[in-house]
């Protein structure tokens, strides 16, 4: 083990979400030493992402008080005595799913969803939270909390960065980008010549379209009812740009006129807009059409049209799609620094904690706005 073993109660700034959709205050709060196989870290970046005005919202995981932030990169300040793979220093990623290798959710290859370590919710595994103020108890958003000066995670839920890639573009593969790239490649699979089309064009988006794009799809079909993304979407793969609003005709309709009326052989759904459900599975082929749902959603239930499914098409959903944090994301980050992915170009806007709500209003209406990144 390495690393101080007696840190103590660290004060520090957070924007913390007292009340549903109220906006966020920055203040003081306390972050408790990390547990036995915890790390505490000291942020850098953290980035916005969807999920996290979903949440903000209340309308996915009401917990309040709250800190959000799912997506971010820091360096560790102190380590639990139990850690042995990191020590006190290393620049890392914090991430929100964990993989073990040694589970049978690991050991079977059909998911990237550890039973070991899963997906939490507002509190650390043990129930209880890290931090606190003004003698309340704060609920995180997944693993930890990245919209404050430090946060406390499970170790397994950390990989180093490498080096050679910047820390801003490091925040945006914690989530969005790959939660898209894994979409295409990880769930679906998108073969060499195959048509894809993707709802909604953010990081997630884009993600999706960069890794179609990677993967050889021959059409690529970017739904956004914003064109102003029409360029950075062909940047990034998209080879039809499509905005529903232009037309009086359903977007499933859009796809199958696209596609000479058959529809695509993959459909990324990225929105979570529930009535886009449907719309989605009619986008895809009969018989063969595969569709993985991945934006986080506005609502938690949605109507479901039977008897398209019953056609032969297949729906799935997945968290953070497929990618296993230890053996699958070196494999992203290798593309990135060899430049075949510019994540740069996802970034819009930077902001400081103190200007976190301006960056977080800019996120939820600024037709320009891609990701927004938070710099400690």
């Amino acid at each position: 083990m390495a690393g101080n073993t007696t840190p103590g109660v660290i004060t520090c700034k957070a924007a913390v979400a007292w009340k549903q959709s109220e906006p966020l205050k920055v203040e003081e709060i306390q972050v408790e030493p990390p547990k036995s196989t915890e790390v505490r870290i000291k942020m850098l970046y953290a980035s916005m992402c969807h999920t996290d005005t979903t949440c903000w919202k209340g309308s996915l995981y009401p917990m309040f008080p709250r800190i959000l932030g799912h997506e971010g990169v820091g360096v560790i300040e102190s380590v639990g005595e139990q850690v042995r793979d990191l020590k006190v220093g290393d620049t890392v990623m914090l991430l929100y799913v964990g993989e073990c290798g040694r589970c049978s959710n690991c050991l079977s290859g059909k998911t990237n969803l550890c039973s070991q370590f899963p997906l939490t919710l507002g509190l650390m595994a043990d129930g209880t939270s890290r931090m606190s103020a003004k003698g309340q108890r704060i609920y995180q958003m997944f693993s930890c909390s990245t919209w404050s000066e430090y946060a406390v995670v499970e170790s397994n839920y950390v990989v180093k960065v490498d080096p050679r890639l910047p820390l801003s573009h490091a925040s945006l593969l914690t989530c969005g980008f790959t939660t898209g790239y894994g979409g295409a490649w990880k769930e679906l699979k998108v073969e060499r010549g195959s048509t894809v089309a993707v709802l909604g064009l953010g990081a997630v988006g884009l993600g999706a379209a960069k890794a179609s794009k990677i993967l050889g799809a021959s059409k690529i079909i970017g739904i956004d009812i914003n064109d102003m993304k029409r360029d950075k979407a062909k940047a990034f793969g998209v080879t039809d740009f499509v905005n529903p609003k232009h037309y009086d005709k359903p977007i499933s309709q859009l796809i199958q006129e696209a596609t000479g009326g058959l529809g695509v052989d993959y459909c990324i759904e990225c929105t979570g807009v529930p009535s886009l459900l449907n719309e989605a599975i009619l986008s895809i082929k009969s018989g063969i059409g595969e569709l993985v749902l991945i934006g986080a959603p506005a609502e938690e239930k949605a109507e479901l049209n039977y008897f398209p499914l019953l056609l032969g098409r297949t729906i799935k959903g997945t968290t953070f799609v497929g990618v296993r944090i230890h053996s699958d994301l070196p494999k992203i980050v290798e593309k990135c620094i060899n430049k075949e992915i510019n994540l740069g170009d996802l970034i819009t806007h930077e902001v400081s904690l103190a200007d976190v709500n301006k960056g977080f209003m800019e996120y939820m209406k600024q037709p320009d706005c891609v990701k927004v990144i938070i710099k400690f």
